[in-house]
């Protein structure tokens, strides 16, 4: 007697979640890491997980990251070890669109998370050590998201059993390093997580740190020193100069490494390379948009940049067509509240100044091009502060002066003929100080306009007495 219908469909769902279930087991035992079609011998890998405010941002620079090496042809795969929860439609773009291949993992339980030193933002990063698993591979080179190829680095794939570039001379920054995957290293690292190995910072910085702590007699990747030679490699030509925020990264002693092949970011949280602020702040952040703009593109992000720019337009021809007046705040007699009130007022029109100049980092695409982020922010700051100017009948010169000083301290760090850092820093404190007398000046001016309207009961006429003629309330 035959199967019905509903038996033979249950009998395929429960195999079908059996193979699910085994190609989990399989991506996460301790027998390595197996991948569906092995074309070389090395492979360049990153790791994607799920559980921050930042995970499209770190999305969107690991696929950056993925084309880029896509472009420079590299002879090795391309892997991303992406955590369960990554969304099904983020792993399609990069296995169809991006040429990786993607290799679903169980999060690592991170012991540290209850130490006192620990950051919330490292929990997942131990991740990291499935690189140990991917044991298909000869070489593997481990990166972070934040990593920049300017040109094509297979020499990388000569290292040693481990490398990494020390960020000082006893620590290692585990941003870029190239391992040779091992099951039994990938084994030790897991029962050392569990019998609660010392680890200072409770991400994969202090575990692998640890783990490796005799990596100075090892081949390795260092930072080249400004105006030296090191290691047969000289310094980065005009326009490339070190700064404190970046590790220009070169394989040396043994292996040898082209100029500028490699750039990692490791700065500061909100300085990383794909936001649209954080160029001019630093400098080569032009260098990882102009990849993406070669490879990605921005069409994800263009419908909001038009949405805004439209918006801001619109905002800004109807306060110059509006008449610059507020509503007329009546009161009877002497009131004693109308101090208060001046007092509130006062409150508003600065806080409503500020807002023109906070406002736009917050609505603006984070990973936009600098130059149209920059472009759309100070169009929305002109908008804002132009409903400032006409609602409280402020004077306008003054009122956009921090904005003026914002635009000429952008242009002073984009400068790009400083032969260092240090004088480039020492250029942007000597703008600084310059234009702070200016910008107090215009805050004082501000507030005395503003004082003066209040005074003059432009805001507060008597209940019963009429209001002075329009032209009267135009102070600038």
């Amino acid at each position: 007697m035959g199967w019905s219908g509903e038996k033979r469909k249950g009998v395929v769902k429960f195999f079908r979640v059996l193979l699910v279930l085994l190609v989990v087991v399989q991506t996460t035992a301790f027998h390595g890491v197996k991948l569906k079609k092995k074309e070389h011998r090395n492979a360049y890998a990153t790791m994607m997980y799920m559980g921050t405010p930042r995970d499209y941002e770190f999305y969107v620079a690991i696929r950056v990251l993925m084309r880029s090496l896509v472009r420079l042809q590299v002879d090795a795969d391309l892997i991303v070890i992406a955590s369960l929860d990554v969304p099904l439609r983020w792993v399609r773009a990069l296995e169809h669109e991006d040429g990786a291949k993607v290799v679903r993992v169980e999060n690592i339980n991170n012991p540290y998370k209850g130490q006192q030193n620990f950051d919330k933002r490292f929990k997942l990063t131990l991740n990291k050590l499935y690189a140990w698993g991917l044991v298909d591979y000869d070489r593997v080179v481990m990166l972070d998201a934040d990593n920049l190829f300017l040109r094509k680095t297979d020499e990388l794939f000569q290292c040693g059993q481990f490398c990494a570039v020390f960020i000082n001379p006893c620590i290692f920054h585990t941003g870029l390093f190239v391992l040779q995957p091992s099951l039994e290293v990938f084994k030790d690292m897991i029962h050392q997580l569990e019998t609660g190995k010392e680890n200072p910072d409770g991400a994969d910085q202090g575990f692998i740190g640890g783990y490796f702590p005799d990596l100075l007699d090892q081949p390795m990747f260092y930072p080249p020193q400004n105006g030296t030679v090191l290691d047969g490699q000289y310094r980065l030509p005009m326009g490339y100069q070190m700064d404190a925020s970046y590790y220009y990264l070169r394989l040396c002693w043994r292996v040898p490494c082209g100029p500028n092949s490699v750039i990692t970011f490791p700065g500061a949280l909100w300085l990383k390379p794909w936001y649209w602020w954080s160029w001019p702040v630093l400098p080569l952040g032009i260098q990882w948009h102009e990849t993406r703009r070669l490879t990605l593109g921005y069409a994800a992000e263009m419908p909001v940049v038009i949405i805004q720019s439209i918006i801001s337009l619109g905002i800004i021809v109807m306060t110059r067509l509006a008449r610059p007046s507020v509503t007329k705040l009546c009161y009877r007699h002497s009131d004693k509240n109308i101090s208060l009130m001046q007092t509130g007022l006062k409150f508003i029109a600065i806080w409503s100044i500020l807002a023109a100049y906070i406002v736009p980092f917050a609505i603006i695409p984070r990973t936009i091009h600098p130059l149209v982020g920059w472009t759309l922010y100070f169009l929305g700051s002109i908008a804002l502060s132009s409903v400032a100017v006409h609602l409280f009948l402020l004077p306008v010169i003054p009122v956009f002066v921090p904005l003026i000083g914002i635009f000429g301290s952008l242009l002073v760090m984009a400068c790009p003929w400083y032969p260092n850092g240090v004088i480039r820093a020492l250029a942007v404190f000597g703008y600084a100080f310059c234009c702070a007398p200016i910008a107090w000046g215009s805050l004082v001016k501000v507030m005395t306009r503003l004082q003066v309207s209040l005074e003059r009961e432009q805001f507060f006429p008597k209940l019963g007495e009429s209001s002075p003629p329009s032209g009267s309330n135009k102070l600038y």
